[in-house]
């Protein structure tokens, strides 16, 4: 091979590493779909968790909750906004996490109250009330609140540490381990993660769904 096809040669070689490089910039450079984090049912709905709307609903929104957390709290009215809006077709599944002071007082409180036929009344009281009572361990300001909604107090202080309730904290507190909870509140939507923090696509997500199924 004379110098001029020998340095010709080289050159193309050259020209192709060039070339092979930008493809490959351009492909790793390129934005990437992300995909849906789901989780199957069986870490996130359970026989024991309290659930609000129609049990055979198309979409459930299972939110991991800590009646001590401000963001629950904050985030409650958006969700009975969503299953207002969808009253056939919207269910809601609590599974309790306990990362704050004064959380499993409250649950246990809000067993009770599941046993007196009074969840709902009562998890609103306690959560309005919540500023009151959120750093304090016995959750005192929540009991009061709970009796202005009709609770009997006495009743549900002498089942709050029954052996069924016992089971419900642990069951929960294991699922939370499984699917791996860091904060609250978190929402799966059919299983779909909530990746976007906020009501509006907590919205957006559950009428995907509803769109989805029809």
């Amino acid at each position: 091979m004379n110098r001029r096809a020998l340095v010709l040669t080289i050159s193309a070689v050259i020209i192709a590493g060039f070339v092979a490089a930008a493809m490959l910039y351009q492909r790793s450079s390129a934005p990437q779909e992300v995909p849906t984090v789901t989780q199957s049912t069986g870490s996130l709905v359970r026989f024991h968790s309290p659930t609000l709307g129609p049990i055979n609903a198309p979409v459930t929104i299972v939110e991991f909750f800590d009646p001590s957390c401000e963001s629950c709290r904050a985030f409650y009215p958006y969700v009975k906004q969503i299953m207002a809006k969808y009253p056939n077709d919207v269910r809601l599944v609590i599974r309790y996490v306990l990362f704050h002071q004064g959380s499993e007082e409250a649950v246990r409180l809000l067993e009770t109250a599941r046993l007196q036929g009074l969840y709902e009344p009562v998890l609103a009281a306690v959560l309005e009330a919540q500023p009151l009572w959120h750093d304090d361990a016995t959750a005192q300001k929540a009991w009061e609140a709970a009796a202005a909604a009709g609770l009997d107090t006495e009743k549900a202080r002498a089942t709050m540490n029954s052996q069924a309730i016992n089971e419900i904290l642990a069951k929960d507190a294991d699922d939370v381990k499984k699917v791996g909870i860091r904060g609250t509140p978190t929402f799966y939507v059919n299983g779909k993660l909530l990746t976007e923090f906020g009501p509006g696509p907590l919205l957006e997500l559950v009428e995907s769904e509803l769109e989805n199924g029809r």
